[in-house]
């Protein structure tokens, strides 16, 4: 069963990335300014010239044409060249991965650890006054864009990696807050009460193993939020990574680029939230 689970989601992976990369090099083709070269504005160049820097994005204008030799590169392990930049894409992401792997995992601990902290005090105790300042907090950081969020920092010379704990954290904390509580109303757990057993041995032998399913769920959501966050974070904090080279491809309208930004984005969304969903089944079909 967990075989043929793998499988299917395997398959939508594919499926789903195939559609991605082809709809991310439609919008673009079809978006204002396609075509255009900013070269182009140089009074000093010649007419063939202009010429020349058109005709290069003549293997781009058929959307179907271009994904097709597309793929077939990729199959052979090459990512193509970066118009903008001049270099091959593979070498680009291999410059730029590591710097936003740093940056996510580090957003991601320290999110994980600030919510949790922030939920767990009202679980354990289970009195609402517990909640009110967590509450408030958590409802001021989900009212803030994460491009906001990243603005403070640079005012306040923050460290930029914090940013994106600050996105993850109330998301964490409200969701696990409720699963907690929703949770500690179950029968098994108010008769556990009822025996007078402590709240903390509540909490770690009745409530958690039952919400561990659902939390990793979340895990798996919250690498994909990370990752969409650092997009807009490393552009205003200056992190050379996976965020601000796919901001540079949009503006230059690099489509070679953008493309396999797009796949890359699509593969680690999927992947998230496929390996959460194949490690909470097994859990859900043992209760």
């Amino acid at each position: 069963m967990w075989i043929h689970r793998a499988a299917r989601h395997t398959a939508t992976i594919l499926i789903t990335v195939l559609l991605g990369g082809l709809l991310g090099a439609t919008l673009l083709r079809f978006a204002p300014g396609f075509g255009v070269d900013e070269q182009e504005l140089d009074t000093r160049l010649s007419g063939a010239t202009i010429q020349a820097l058109r005709d290069s994005h003549a293997a781009e204008r058929n959307v179907l044409v271009f994904y097709a030799r597309y793929l077939s590169g990729l199959l052979r392990g090459d990512l193509g060249v970066s118009r903008s930049l001049q270099r091959p894409i593979s070498e680009l992401l291999s410059q730029r991965i590591p710097v936003t792997l740093r940056l996510v995992a580090f957003g991601l601990l320290a999110g994980w650890l600030l919510g949790l902290a922030l939920a767990l005090p009202g679980a354990i105790s289970g009195k609402p006054a517990h909640d009110i300042l967590p509450g408030f907090l958590s409802g001021a950081l989900l009212s803030l864009p994460s491009a906001l969020v990243a603005v403070l920092f640079v005012l306040i010379g923050g460290p930029g990696p914090l940013a994106i704990a600050l996105v993850i954290a109330p998301k964490v904390y409200r969701y696990s807050r409720n699963l907690l509580a929703q949770t500690s109303a179950m029968p098994h757990v108010l008769a556990a009460r009822a025996k007078g057993l402590s709240r903390l041995r509540i909490l770690l032998w009745h409530v958690l193993p039952i919400a561990a399913p659902q939390i990793i769920a979340l895990a798996g959501v919250s690498v994909s939020i990370a990752f969409g966050a650092s997009i807009p974070i490393e552009v205003i904090c200056d992190f050379p990574g996976i965020g601000q080279l796919a901001w540079q491809a949009a503006l230059a309208r690099d489509m070679p680029l953008l493309v396999n930004l797009t796949v890359l984005v699509t593969v680690v969304t999927l992947v998230a939230n496929s390996a959460s969903d194949l490690a909470v089944s097994p859990s859900s079909g043992r209760q």
